[in-house]
């Protein structure tokens, strides 16, 4: 097997390293022992047209191995897990229930926690966040009580076998880390903490924060100054 190439920032802001998605996909990597190698944009060139060409939004991570290209962390992961033969059951009935979850954690959980980030951070000098942000609030828990409810007192979402939908399900959470959200219920606490504490995915947190070596944009001071003039008023 050729040895596949992901694509990451070499540069984010401080709030976003070590959340930006390449780092699902060198988790998924990780668990199955498979090398990579990462090719590092700076910041502006992944809307250029040579990124473009592997991701049309502009976006990462991209996977490139033996002439395929694809883009989508979820997509990435499942193709992992299916090549290398890890993170899905071999269990027809168990495989489905696996790639359910990936689903679920990213279009049933993750919106509603990345809307959050828009009231929070992005587009928080708008005049109707604060206004959004009950509600925002309100769908993330209610998203959190019923993620709660499934779980239960399982060690992962189907049993005790981890999945991809567990990885997937556990980046999503790790999103809210120490904000006050995942820890209001135990068991999601405790099986978030599982899953960031395989080594798999220290590695792959390790080598996500260290390949942030590039230097930030122009815009980027006046952007952390509006910030904070935000956080003090």
């Amino acid at each position: 097997m050729s040895r596949p190439t992901i694509t990451a920032f070499d540069w984010v802001p401080p709030f976003a390293q070590g959340q930006v998605r390449d780092l699902r996909v060198r988790w998924a990597l990780e668990e199955t022992g498979q090398p990579y190698d990462v090719h590092y944009l700076g910041q502006g060139a992944q809307k250029e047209a040579e990124h473009r060409a592997r991701q049309p939004f502009g976006q990462v991570p991209t996977y490139e191995e033996e002439g395929l290209t694809l883009f989508e962390s979820g997509a990435i992961v499942q193709h992992i897990a299916e090549r290398y033969g890890k993170l899905l059951p071999d269990d027809p009935a168990a495989r489905a229930r696996a790639i359910e979850w990936m689903y679920a954690a990213l279009n049933s959980v993750e919106p509603s926690i990345m809307d959050l980030s828009f009231v929070t951070v992005f587009e928080r000098d708008k005049p109707w966040s604060e206004m959004r942000r009950p509600a925002v609030e309100e769908r993330i828990h209610s998203r959190l009580t019923d993620l709660s409810k499934r779980l239960g007192d399982k060690t992962w979402l189907d049993g005790d076998t981890f999945t991809a939908g567990d990885l997937l399900m556990v980046t999503v959470l790790r999103i809210l880390i120490g904000q006050g959200y995942v820890e209001t219920y135990p068991n999601l606490t405790a099986y978030m903490h599982r899953g960031i504490d395989r080594p798999a995915f220290q590695k792959a947190l390790a080598d996500q924060m260290a390949g942030f070596t590039g230097e930030p944009p122009e815009w980027y001071a006046a952007w952390a100054e509006k910030q904070k003039q935000g956080e003090q008023a």
